[in-house]
This record gives C-alpha cells, structure tokens and sequence, in this order.
C-alpha cells in the first residue's frame, strides 16, 4: 500500500485546484501504477542489456500534461541510462512533477546533476518530445535535426467478443475512465459483434457513476449529449457515458465511439491499417496485431518495456549516445 506523508498529500490537495483533472485520486493511482515498476528486479531485468553512459549527453525532454506523470516513463529512461535531463514541463504539470523530482533527489542525491527543469530547450543533443498533432509539427520544426521521438496523438480501442463476464466487462471501465479518459491509452472506441447487448455494458460498469460528480467531465457529457439530441444522431445514453456509431478512433471527452463487426479478422485489419494512431488495444481474445495487446483493465498499468507508441526508448537512447 502506498504511504504519504501528511505534507505531501497536502500538496496533492493544493494541484487539483490548479488542475481540476489532476485529483488526488488520480494522482495516487499514477503513483501506485509507477511505483509497481519501480522494484530492484524488475529495474535491472529492463536494463540489463543496456549500459550506462559514461560520457552523458544531454536529453531534452517536452513532457506533456494530458494526465498525471504522463511523462515519468521518458524521465526513467533518460536518467537509468545516465544521461542528462532538460525538462520542459507542461503548463497543464501544476507543479506535480516539480514535488516528484524533488522527491526523487532526496533519495538519490547524486541525481542533482542530472536533472534540469528549462523554460526552454536550448542545449541538448537527443530530443523526446510528446504533444498533439498540431504540436509534432513544431517539434519536427524544430527538433528534426537532432536524434528525436516526436509522439502525437494517438488512442486505444477494446474488443468484445460477447463472451465476457460481468467481471471482465467491469474491468473496461478502468480502461475508459481512469484518468477521465484523457490519456492515450484509454479507451475510446469498441468493436462489439452485430446484436451485443448495450444493456450489458452498461450494468458492468455503472460502479463508475460517481464521474459525473466531477464537474469539467460533466460539462463534457452535457455538452455532447446536447449535441447529438439537437442534431439527431442516434445513441446510447447511462446517465455519465454515450455511445455513439463511428468508425473513428478518437472520440470527444464522456463519449465512447463503437463499431460492429462480422469477423475478427475484421477488426484486426482495421486496427493493423491504422496502427500509427492506436496505442494499445485491451481485450479477452486473442488478436493478430502488431499494436500492443492487453486484458481488459490493463490498459492504464504498461510495464517498463511496454514502451509509448512501440518504440524502444532505452535503445533509442544508446543508439544515439
């Protein structure tokens, strides 16, 4: 169980009033989830075929804010490698990150040297940067001279084969809502096959009711909600989520798009075709993809190799030392 001192959770209290998404709730959660990896085995078990540099270049991180420590992962490997961080943290962080890092150098002071937050990124000579897609193309601007990862938006989908149990359906729910949606490995979209029971779905997940009480995610169900009854688009409706037919990926915030399909085959040729804009898929079944592929629940939970839009940092990283 994850234990806080009295000041820091204090501190927590204080972000959520900069930064509404950032709850308390939601910010421990992010703590538990890293904290999970953060173990002495599983550290040298992702690192093992890596070495520490001995003459550090400098990393320019652009962390973005769409969730909580959204950018810890890049921090990681920036730092485990002994590489030089320049932060430059999002004007959404509410100074979350600056508790966190100054946490991380109280228990591992020799980190001081390495770690610099920047108003803007001046010397580096590797760059990972995460935005939108209007964004990337002022990262590629520029950064694109340099070694980089520039990450845009992306989404995750889930795929029902029907056969699911109460339980497992439940579990999506974590998929969907934790962090309000907001991160790009929540889900936004279901494959369901023809006839599957809304009803059921929406009995699985009704413990998540309490969303609404959040007002900004309220105010995203109204506003769509008001939109697709003023323009007649047809819906389902469980009082905190709709669903709506669309064979998009990425759905505005309190909405969750679906689509039928006839075959699995289907669906995976559908999800194989736009891979660059899907970062996980969660599932029961089993699927021939080459998006990563996670049970139902886990899409918020990557493990340290687990790496954002498939691409392997650590390597990266030594690959342009």
């Amino acid at each position: 169980m994850l234990q806080l001192d009295e000041e820091t959770l204090w501190r927590l209290e204080s972000i959520q009033h900069k930064n509404p998404w950032y709850t308390k709730e939601n910010i421990l959660k992010q703590f538990q989830a890293l904290g999970n990896n953060l173990t002495e085995e599983k550290l040298e078990s992702w690192t093992l075929n890596y070495q520490v540099q001995v003459t550090p270049k400098i990393v320019g991180l652009v962390l973005a804010g769409n969730i909580p420590l959204v950018g810890f992962h890049d921090l990681l490997s920036t730092l485990i490698l002994g590489f030089t961080a320049h932060i430059k943290l999002s004007s959404d962080d509410a100074g979350l990150s600056t508790i966190v890092l100054n946490k991380l150098l109280e228990i591992e002071p020799r980190f001081q040297n390495h770690i610099q937050i920047v108003d803007k990124l001046k010397n580096f000579d590797i760059v990972i940067a995460t935005g939108s897609n209007n964004t990337a193309r002022y990262f590629d601007y520029y950064f694109g001279k340099k070694p980089h990862i520039i990450r845009k938006n992306r989404n995750s989908i889930a795929v029902l084969t029907g056969q699911e149990n109460e339980q497992e359906l439940a579990k999506l729910g974590d998929d969907i809502f934790d962090f309000f949606g907001l991160g790009c490995r929540s889900v936004s979209k279901l494959f369901l096959p023809k006839d599957y029971p809304i009803a059921n779905f929406f009995e699985a997940i009704e413990h998540f009711n309490s969303i609404k009480d959040h007002y900004k995610y309220n105010n995203n169900y109204d506003y769509n909600k008001s939109i697709y009854l003023v323009n007649g688009n047809k819906h389902f409706d469980n009082g905190f989520l709709l669903l709506k037919e669309d064979e998009n990926i990425a759905s505005p915030l309190a909405v969750v798009y679906y689509q039928h399909y006839d075959s699995l085959e289907e669906v995976e040729q559908y999800i194989n075709d736009r891979k660059e804009s899907i970062q996980c898929v969660t599932s029961m079944t089993h699927l021939n993809i080459e998006t990563p592929l996670f049970s139902l629940g886990e899409s918020q939970c990557p493990a340290l190799d687990d790496y954002a839009d498939n691409v392997n940092t650590l390597h990266f990283l030594v690959e342009n030392q």
